[in-house]
């Protein structure tokens, strides 16, 4: 893959809907252009230095996700092919080609859907403090990276740019979204899961834990946003796996580390991070992208 820069879009003759960590959000009226830029965020704040091609590599994981997963849930994806984007959007074709999709317009939940088929990360640092996640106890004698016996769903809410996430159990999220539409949400993020987790094993890929986000479309219960991506998921390499401590990956967790050895108190603004660490980013992502699309 050439290697392609972009931090930032600016399409005059489209509407700007928003600007996540990662992706600039245009509203065409029924469906919304969402386009992956190559930033790159850590503690919920994005770093001065973007990833090349970073943007690209996630819409091709998404999209083969999508496709993957379409059987379990209905998704808000129409296409990532920009000859078939509204005429609106043509004039921008170069810059979208590779690194976005149309979707269909969705009401998002106020919810992010968590799940952990290893205990790694916040999930780790709980079990350390209290012997549960989220509210699930867990059995005595786990180890970091441990494989759990069945994966566990692990909500949090949705926090603004800036802020940070806060994990919350499963009785908040029935208050937060009602009983019945919690249950949904806990049982298809687990299917997702686990169907994702045995396709990535095949390519020598542990998926250990990742994030989910839904919407509604009319009364339809709709996967949106990224799927099982290195910057939404822990993808660890199979060959390399050993409980009892943390384990290489081809997602940001390098990313972590390094800005944790640098002294960055995790508050903006972020450090500029040095070539080495930006090259050696863009290769986990990469790696990822070709062992699950060629595995």
């Amino acid at each position: 893959m050439t290697s392609v820069l972009m931090f930032q879009t600016n399409f005059p003759d489209l509407t700007l809907r928003g600007r996540g960590k990662v992706r600039d959000i245009y509203d065409l009226g029924e469906q919304l252009l969402i386009v992956a830029t190559d930033r790159i965020s850590a503690y919920d704040v994005v770093m001065p230095t973007p990833i090349p091609d970073k943007g690209r590599i996630l819409t091709k994981i998404s999209t083969f996700w999508f496709e993957a997963l379409a059987d379990v849930v209905d998704n808000h994806l129409v296409t990532v092919k920009v000859d078939e984007y509204p005429e609106q959007c043509l004039p921008y074709a170069a810059e979208l080609r590779g690194r976005s999709m149309l979707v269909t317009k969705a009401k998002p939940l106020p919810v992010e859907c968590i799940v952990r088929g290893y205990l790694s990360g916040s999930g780790w640092k709980d079990y350390e403090r209290e012997g549960s996640v989220c509210g699930i106890n867990l059995p005595v004698g786990l180890l970091e990276s441990s494989r759990l016996e069945s994966p566990i769903f692990t909500p949090s809410t949705k926090a603004e740019r800036g802020l940070h996430d806060e994990n919350i159990d499963f009785a908040t999220l029935s208050e937060k979204v009602g009983t019945n539409l919690a249950e949904k949400l806990r049982d298809l993020s687990i299917a997702l899961y686990q169907k994702g987790a045995a396709i990535a094993r095949e390519s020598g890929i542990i998926i250990a834990d990742t994030k989910f986000e839904f919407g509604t479309i009319g009364n339809r219960l709709t996967l949106i946003d990224e799927v099982l991506t290195p910057d939404s998921s822990r993808f660890w390499p199979a060959d390399k796996y050993e409980p009892g401590r943390s384990q290489e990956s081809y997602d940001k967790q390098y990313l972590r580390d390094y800005l944790d050895r640098s002294g960055w108190n995790h508050k903006p603004p972020a450090p500029p991070l040095p070539d080495e660490v930006v090259q050696n980013t863009r290769t986990r992502y990469l790696e990822a992208l070709e062992r699950l699309t060629q595995g």
